[in-house]
């Protein structure tokens, strides 16, 4: 039929090596990176310095099993129509190098271990926000919204504005505005870090059967949600400066990287309304850079001696 099957290789007569590289890929690591990103920053700001750094280790290691949970049980829910998907025919259920038993069994074990990793090496605050955010992303992203309503990234975005959460939680053993603030900034991020991604996939999604925006929209709606959702998160990036006493470096980081965060989401709105060749993995690559950017703001802030 495709590639995908025609791969297809017997999950038990592959090496350990592959069979290791195939349960990486099944915890989605680039996503487990962007969200640790967001965790030591945050962490740090809790702290308002470097916090113990065996905390951070357990909550960094927590938190990516915690990801990876989700992204396996996303990848086992997801199995059918990443066999029909150009960007998901390698993932290790379509080509065999797992089955879906391995699959289902690494999920929940990575799960439970994230949850007593947390629990028991940094505070059970921190645990339960790890087992709701594996939950959200699971149940309310996967198995709800993602193949019913082009808003599925926006509320099914949730589950990615977790980590936050949990660092916070595990330095202090609770929550306060600043760490709703982070919360909302990433929930807020989203929509224009992954509608370009859509817009490029358009008719890998419209072939699953899930309506993205850009599925059911055309590419200028999906450009002016982007433009709206990048000044929405560069606002509400700005309300960290009051509540968490934000200094210098990271206002003009949030002044400098959210305008150009901006002007490359009005960019890609003015090329789509001109019917012009757009680049939307642009904006894509460059969100990234813009919340690393911000992070990496809100991890030195704090601290500097002004």
């Amino acid at each position: 039929m495709d590639v995908a099957v025609e791969s297809r290789v017997e999950p038990g007569r592959i090496g350990a090596r592959r069979k290791f590289r195939a349960y990486l890929a099944l915890t989605k690591p680039r996503v487990v990176e962007l969200l640790l990103v967001v965790t030591v920053p945050t962490m740090i700001l809790a702290q308002n310095g470097i916090p113990n750094l065996l905390l951070v280790l357990a909550t960094v290691v927590g938190g990516a099993m915690s990801a990876g949970s989700a992204g396996a049980f996303n990848c086992y829910f997801d199995r059918d129509i990443d066999r029909v998907m150009n960007r998901t025919k390698n993932r290790p259920l379509v080509t065999g190098e797992l089955s879906d038993r391995e699959a289902l069994l690494f999920a929940w074990g990575l799960g439970i271990a994230s949850i007593l990793v947390l629990g028991f090496f940094a505070n059970w605050l921190a645990a339960a926000l790890s087992l709701v955010a594996i939950l959200l992303y699971v149940v309310f992203y996967t198995l709800i919204l993602k193949r019913r309503t082009p808003q599925n990234i926006v509320w099914g975005g949730i589950a990615g504005c977790m980590p936050v959460l949990i660092g916070w939680a595990a330095v202090t053993g609770s929550l306060a505005w600043a760490p709703f603030i982070l919360f909302f900034i990433i929930f807020l991020w989203t929509p224009p870090h992954y509608w370009p991604l859509s817009m490029k996939y358009r008719d890998d999604y419209k072939s699953a059967g899930v309506p993205m925006l850009a599925v059911v929209r055309g590419r200028a709606v999906v450009g002016l949600q982007v433009i709206l959702y990048a000044w929405a998160t560069v606002a509400c990036s700005l309300l960290l400066v009051p509540v968490a006493h934000m200094g210098v470096l990271y206002t003009a980081v949030a002044l400098g990287a959210g305008g150009w965060f901006i002007y490359e989401s009005h960019r890609l709105y003015n090329l789509a309304i001109r019917h012009e060749h757009v680049s939307p993995m642009r904006v894509f690559h460059g969100s990234i850079a813009y919340l690393t950017l911000l992070f990496l703001a809100i991890a030195i802030d704090p601290l500097l001696p002004f």
